[in-house]
């Protein structure tokens, strides 16, 4: 009988470290990259109110990291106008709170005219998040502080627009 292989079962009665008290370990694959929702709850849009108002709100501060690092590193890190810088920030941030929102926040399967209605939301606050952002930089000194207050008056406005008509449109889309 050949010598046995460290960390594999001796034997027909024997486990090995890794499938004891680990159904997930029953089988040698590597291990999956995690999906959003981390959970075994499946997709529903029944989330309590409460619930989904914590999760949009714990998704945007993670995504409005990644807009407004974005943009400052391109407006005041590349000297790309402030406009510009906005709307690549936008479109990242933006990009990353609907996926994280569809699956986790409001627990939505993918859907096409879900995604066709979440476009033209989009459209109507890249408008509005860019454009107060935009007035505000020309109206206020070009200063990291300044881009950061034009920041949060802009996207707080987007943000309630967002969560009401995601809310009560757009996440109730079959």
């Amino acid at each position: 009988m050949p010598d046995p292989i460290p960390g594999e079962p001796n034997g027909p009665h024997e486990t090995s470290p890794h499938e004891i008290g680990h159904d997930d370990f029953a089988t040698r694959h590597a291990p999956m990259v995690p999906e959003l929702p981390l959970d075994d709850q499946e997709a529903s849009t029944n989330v309590p109110l409460a619930t989904q108002i914590f999760r949009f709100i714990v998704t945007g501060v993670g995504s409005g990291i990644l807009d407004f690092g974005l943009t400052a590193i391109l407006q005041y890190g590349l000297g790309v106008p402030a406009g510009f810088a906005k709307a690549v920030g936008f479109v990242c941030g933006t990009t990353t709170a609907y996926i994280v929102n569809r699956r986790w926040t409001f627990r939505a399967e993918p859907s096409m005219a879900r995604f066709v209605a979440v476009a033209v939301l989009y459209c109507v606050t890249f408008v509005v998040n860019v454009g107060v952002y935009t007035f505000l930089s020309h109206l206020w000194p070009e200063e990291l502080l300044y881009s950061l207050l034009a920041y949060v008056i802009a996207q707080g406005l987007a943000t309630i627009i967002n969560f009401i008509v995601q809310h009560a449109v757009i996440f109730k889309i079959k």
